[in-house]
C-alpha cells in the first residue's frame, strides 16, 4: 500500500464517496489501459486527448478512486461510494500529490540532470545506492513534469534513497522538478548542446541545468563536472564537490584505460574502479556516483563491487555481437555533438579491430547552430576510422566535411535505408567494429536490430 484515501483528504478536501473509509491505494496511474489493482486514476488532459473520457476503462481495470476536474461532468456509472477528489487541474494535482508523498516517505533524494550522461549516471548511482540502501529510481526516461511525479508515487513506503533523473527542454522546467523533489544531493553531469534550439547557447543550457539548485536542501550537496568552465563560478559555494580530469578538482580521475568490454580508472582516493561501459566520459559519470556514495558512507569495496555488476538502460552504448560475429556499439537512444564526439573517441581508442565504421545520423534540437555543430563532429574523425556512413539531412554535413579533410576514409552519405544497409553488409565480419549514433527520432535501432536479429 502507498497510502489511503483518508490520507488524501488531508490535501484534497473537496471529495465525495467513501474517501474517509481509508481505502488502500496501491498504485497511481494516468494510463486507463493498465490493469492496476487498487489504483488512484489521475486523468490528464493534452492537446489531442482527455483522460476523463477513459475513466470507465480505468474503473474496469482496477481503479478504486479518481481525481476529477471539477469543471467536468462526473459520469453516472460510478457507484455513489466511489471516492472522487475534485481538483482545478489534474496535472497540478498529480504534482501536489507527489510532493506530499515525497515528504511522507522522506527518503534521501538524489536529483540528476545534465546535457549528456544523466540516464547512465542515474543507473550507476541507483546500482551503487542499492548495494546498501532500499533504493527506488527513475525507470526509462520518466524524467519530465509527468514522469518524475509518477516515479515518486511509485516508490514503496520503505524507500530509503530515491534517485530522480530530471530532463528539460525549456527554462523553468528543472526548477519545477527540483522544487517538487527537494533533493538532498544533486548532480550536474555536464553542459552540452542538447536543446540549444530553445535555450539559445551553452550559457543558457548551463543556467537551465543550474535550476536544480532551486529545490536543493539548504545543507544539500551539489556534485558537478569540474572540467566545465560554465560551472566554475560554483566552486566557491559551500557544499559543491567538483569531479573530473583536471588536477584542481576535488575528486580527480588520474588515469583511465578502455578495454574491450570495460573502462578501468583510478581516482585521487587511490582506488581502481572498473565499469562495464566504454569511454572516459563514463568514467566521469561513475565518479559522480562514487563521490555521492562516499558522502553516504558506502565503503570503497562495496562501491567497487556494485560497479562491476551494473544493469543499464538499453540503447546507451551497448556492446553487442551481430551477424558473422561483427561487434556493434548501439548508442542509438539519443545524440548531441558532445556525446557523438565522445562515442567516436571511444571507438578510436578500442583495440583489436581491423576496421572501425561510424554510422551517424541527424542530431535534433540544435536550432540555428545545427549546420556548424554537425560539421564539428568531423574534427574528431581521423585515420583510425575505416569508414563513415551518414544518414539524414544534417548528417550529410559530417560526411561532406570528412571527405574534404581526409580522403583516405571510406565516406558516404545515403538517402535511403536500403542503400545504407547494403553498404554496412560489407563490414559484417569478426574483425569489424560498428558504431551507431543518432538522435532517437532517426530510429537507428532498426539498423542495429537488422544486424543483431537478421
Amino acid at each position: 500500500m502507498l497510502f489511503t484515501t483518508n490520507w488524501l483528504t488531508s490535501f484534497f478536501t473537496d471529495f465525495k464517496g467513501a474517501a474517509l473509509d481509508a481505502i488502500s491505494i496501491d498504485a497511481v496511474t494516468t494510463d486507463s489501459r493498465k490493469e492496476t489493482k487498487k489504483a488512484l486514476f489521475i486523468p490528464l488532459v493534452g492537446e489531442n486527448f482527455d483522460g476523463h473520457d477513459y475513466v470507465k476503462q480505468a474503473f474496469d481495470n482496477g481503479a478504486v478512486a479518481v481525481m476529477w476536474n471539477k469543471q467536468k461532468d462526473l459520469p453516472t456509472f460510478l457507484p455513489t461510494d466511489f471516492p472522487v477528489f475534485f481538483v482545478d487541474d489534474t496535472q497540478k494535482a498529480l504534482q501536489t500529490l507527489a510532493a506530499a508523498y515525497r515528504e511522507e516517505v522522506n527518503p534521501i533524494v538524489i536529483g540528476i540532470t545534465g546535457s549528456n550522461g544523466k540516464t547512465t549516471t542515474k543507473d550507476v548511482t541507483a546500482a551503487v545506492m542499492a548495494s546498501t540502501y532500499r533504493t527506488h529510481y527513475t525507470e526509462g526516461n520518466f524524467n519530465n513534469h509527468i514522469g518524475l511525479p509518477l516515479t515518486v508515487l511509485s516508490m514503496p513506503n520503505e524507500t530509503e534513497v530515491l534517485v530522480l533523473e530530471m530532463g528539460m527542454n525549456h527554462f523553468g522546467e528543472i526548477e519545477e522538478l527540483s522544487k517538487l523533489a527537494k533533493p538532498d544531493y544533486a548532480i550536474i553531469t555536464n553542459i552540452g548542446e542538447s536543446h540549444i534550439e530553445y535555450l539559445g547557447s551553452r550559457e543558457g543550457i548551463a543556467k537551465a541545468k543550474l535550476e536544480i539548485t532551486q529545490g536543493l536542501k539548504q545543507d544539500g550537496y551539489l556534485i558537478i563536472d569540474g572540467d566545465e568552465d560554465l560551472l566554475q563560478p560554483l566552486d566557491k559555494k559551500l557544499n559543491v564537490i567538483t569531479c573530473g580530469f583536471h588536477r584542481n578538482n576535488d575528486v580527480v580521475i588520474e588515469q583511465s584505460t578502455i578495454n574491450q568490454d570495460e573502462t578501468v580508472f583510478v581516482l585521487s582516493d587511490g582506488y581502481e574502479y572498473k565499469i562495464p561501459l566504454l569511454g572516459k566520459h563514463h568514467a566521469k559519470n561513475a565518479t559522480y556516483a562514487i563521490t555521492l556514495a562516499s558522502q553516504l558512507g558506502i565503503s570503497r569495496e562495496v562501491i567497487i563491487q556494485a560497479l562491476r555488476t551494473l544493469e543499464l538502460t538499453s540503447m546507451r552504448f551497448e556492446m553487442l555481437t551481430g551477424t558473422n560475429g561483427v561487434s556493434v556499439i548501439n548508442d542509438a537512444y539519443n545524440a548531441s555533438p558532445t556525446s557523438m564526439k565522445a562515442a567516436i573517441e571511444v571507438v578510436k581508442q578500442m583495440a583489436g579491430f581491423n576496421e572501425k565504421v561510424l554510422i551517424l545520423g541527424d542530431m535534433f534540437e540544435l536550432g540555428q547552430q545545427a549546420d556548424d555543430l554537425h560539421q564539428s563532429v568531423a574534427a574528431v574523425i581521423d585515420d583510425s576510422i575505416t569508414a563513415v556512413f551518414t544518414f539524414g539531412e544534417k548528417a550529410a554535413l559530417i560526411s561532406q566535411t570528412v571527405n574534404r579533410e581526409n580522403t583516405s576514409i571510406d565516406c558516404n552519405h545515403f538517402t535511403t535505408r536500403k542503400e545504407l544497409t547494403d553498404a554496412i553488409e560489407g563490414y559484417l565480419k569478426p574483425e569489424s567494429l560498428l558504431l551507431f549514433k543518432a538522435s532517437r527520432g532517426m530510429q537507428f535501432e532498426s539498423f542495429v536490430n537488422a544486424i543483431i536479429h537478421p
